[in-house]
């Protein structure tokens, strides 16, 4: 099975305690597929400079997860504009806040 994240898992879960149910109607599921087809479609190409550093850790984490760099990319942007893309704190650093001066 592919690996999951947080919010696929409790989905998944979910489902499999009876929480969520299928949609009930075939007008709906029709809807609902239709839906889904226009989130996956890949429509538009971007071009991006990355520092060839970035690049290779990109394109190693890709590798460690078993999907191709561009895809990795791909979900990352599209969990950030989702908004479920959290920011943690790196091991071994701390991160700091800028404190916010009052504009004048």
């Amino acid at each position: 099975m592919s690996k999951l994240d947080p919010y696929e898992l409790e989905i998944l879960r979910g489902y499999e305690s009876g929480k969520l149910k299928p949609a009930s109607d075939e007008a709906e599921r029709q809807g609902l597929r239709a839906a889904a087809r226009a989130t996956a479609i890949k429509d538009k190409r971007v071009n991006i400079r990355l520092s060839s550093v970035d690049l290779q850790d990109i394109q190693a984490r890709a590798l460690a997860e078993g999907m191709p760099y561009q895809t990795l990319i791909a979900s990352v942007l599209h969990k950030y504009v989702a908004g479920r893309l959290l920011e943690r704190e790196p091991a071994g650093k701390t991160l700091q806040r800028r404190a916010r001066t009052p504009s004048t």
